[in-house]
């Protein structure tokens, strides 16, 4: 079985891009996936620094969070956009899982993966800039990242009382985006 990881760049309560990721990872279910959600939030690792690297070695979350990538065949990330581009908190959990450890192929958690990504905001463009320098960080690393992504733009507006996504159509959109990662992702793997 496909198995896909989604989590969202972002630990806020009431998080609209955690709330998009859930959607997606619903379609990504509904098309025979398995996947797993988690918070980031259960990750915490610090900055990282390569000095303190050598030192103390891979900090026991960076790894467990690198070791979740590494058994799953494609992701669901939804990033908020932080002045054009993705937060720290994303970035640096990416970082730490791109180092290799012993007996690890380089880029092992990103190599030959599938990812679909997408954003949201209050804002008209609903988080679009951050998907082309998201997709770019990525590639980079060797994931391939599915041409369908998703800018959802006034999201609040879209959402129930609860802070769910309530609109039909972005539902729909969304579940297709977890739909197509993992039709890809079981293709690749």
């Amino acid at each position: 079985m496909t198995k896909i990881l989604a989590f969202a760049g972002s630990t806020r309560k009431g998080s609209f891009n955690q709330a998009i990721m859930k959607v997606a990872a619903e379609g990504a279910r509904e098309a025979g996936a398995e996947v797993t959600v988690i918070d980031l939030a259960d990750y915490q690792m610090p900055l990282f620094n390569e000095d303190e690297e050598a030192e103390f070695g891979t900090p026991e979350k960076a790894q467990a969070f690198k070791e979740l990538l590494m058994s799953h065949d494609g992701f669901l990330i939804a990033s908020p956009e932080y002045n054009s581009s993705y937060p720290a908190l994303l970035k640096n959990a990416i970082d730490w899982a791109s180092r290799m450890s012993e007996g690890e192929k380089p880029l092992e958690a990103y190599r030959g993966k599938v990812a679909g990504i997408m954003a949201a905001s209050a804002g008209g463009l609903g988080g679009m800039r951050v998907l082309v320098v998201l997709r770019m960080l990525l590639e980079n690393l060797g994931t391939m990242v599915i041409p369908n992504q998703k800018a959802i733009a006034k999201v609040n507006t879209l959402m129930n009382d609860d802070g769910d996504i309530s609109d039909e159509k972005t539902i729909k959109q969304l579940k297709n985006l977890g739909k197509e990662t993992a039709e890809m992702a079981a293709k690749l793997s």
